[in-house]
């Protein structure tokens, strides 16, 4: 699956993001599968849960992909 996520502030937290994408069913299960050590941002794997993503930034794992981009203003 690829994704295209549109950034409306700042960051997104790394949990918060596979949530909302549907990669996790929750948070819980977010943060668990952050720490199982199986999402890797910008090619690097990712074990801080709440990580700060921010535009340009892409984020994977088993079976996804999704590019964070900054949302058109206006």
């Amino acid at each position: 699956m690829n994704e295209t996520f549109e950034l409306r502030s700042e960051y997104i937290a790394l949990c918060d993001l596979l949530k909302i994408c549907g990669i996790a069913d929750s948070g819980g299960a977010a943060k668990h599968r952050v720490a199982e050590g199986g999402i890797r941002v910008d090619g690097q794997v990712e074990l801080r849960k709440t990580c700060k993503i921010r535009a340009g930034q892409k984020v994977s794992g088993e079976g996804f992909i999704i590019d964070v981009v900054a949302a058109n203003a206006g």
